[in-house]
């Protein structure tokens, strides 16, 4: 990609977010951090960036709900994902010892990542709002009874040094983010290639037999379906949307009979990104 795209993403220099971005769009892309996954979706709507990289998923916490709630109503576009692993290091402060190290900080879900090498001390484990954050605030506090959870990268980028590495519970964990633009933008990927996704809004009626109608479809029609999440349907008291992962592309042929199929028994139905699938690294 040209080194003019502008991609959005929440969190400091070093996020895991910001490797998703490297991954994808390589080193030349332009970073632009933000404060929130919010933030990543005004930053796409009022033109301050051309993409956004959100999480949507990790192998072993599950799904980032808040995600799917933020291109719920259609504003942005799924055009791509990428998939980084999650190598977890505990640093400090240069010339701290692991001995002096009395608070350890990082995001909740790298604090339980790591939780039983952390517990074999008594450290004080303090959640902050993302790993590389958790490291820059240690170095911009001086604080030298202190070490952070996060990145070989980011501690790096942070001036931290490694105090213990391959701290993480379980080293094939990764995670998944979504590349997002605002839709109908002519901000361009068709360069890219890969085994063909599509990210399927569904919405049914309150009905008995009503989801097992459209998993019914997508069987006989022979389309993998490889996520299957619900979601408060934002209309009605405990009402539901699904949000489906299938693998194939949203021009072939199978996938658009099941969708004219699919509008006798649905109320509602949206595609949010035919895109391909992101390789691990």
């Amino acid at each position: 990609m040209s080194g003019n795209v502008r991609v959005a993403y929440s969190g400091e220099p070093g996020a895991f977010a910001e490797d998703a971005l490297i991954a994808f769009f390589g080193e030349s892309a332009t970073s632009l951090p933000v404060g929130s996954f919010g933030d990543v979706r005004e930053a796409l709507l009022d033109g301050r960036a051309q993409f956004g990289i959100l999480p949507i998923e990790n192998l072993v916490n599950g799904t980032v709900r808040e995600t799917l709630d933020l291109v719920r109503d259609g504003a942005l576009e799924i055009v791509g994902e990428s998939v980084v692993p999650v190598n977890l290091v505990l640093a400090a402060l240069p010339g701290v010892t692991i001995d002096e190290v009395t608070r350890v900080y990082s995001h909740a879900q790298a604090l339980a990542q790591s939780e039983p090498f952390l517990r074999t001390r008594t450290w004080q484990l303090l959640s902050t709002y993302n790993t590389a954050g958790a490291g820059a605030s240690i170095r911009e506090r001086s604080e030298r009874d202190a070490a952070a959870v996060l990145s070989p990268r980011a501690a790096k980028l942070h001036g931290l040094v490694e105090l213990a590495s391959g701290i993480e519970r379980d080293p094939g964990n990764r995670t998944r983010f979504w590349v997002l633009r605002t839709t109908g933008s002519s901000a361009d990927l068709s360069t890219r290639t890969g085994a063909p996704r599509t990210t399927l809004l569904v919405g049914v009626r309150n009905e008995p037999g009503t989801l097992l109608a459209v998993l019914q479809k997508f069987a006989a029609a022979g389309v993998n379906m490889s996520k299957l999440e619900s979601r408060p349907s934002q209309g009605g008291d405990w009402e539901y949307v699904f949000w489906m992962d299938l693998d194939a592309g949203a021009s072939e042929p199978a996938l658009q009979g099941v969708l004219r199929d699919l509008a006798a028994v649905t109320s509602e139905l949206r595609i949010l990104g035919s895109y391909p699938r992101g390789a691990a690294l």
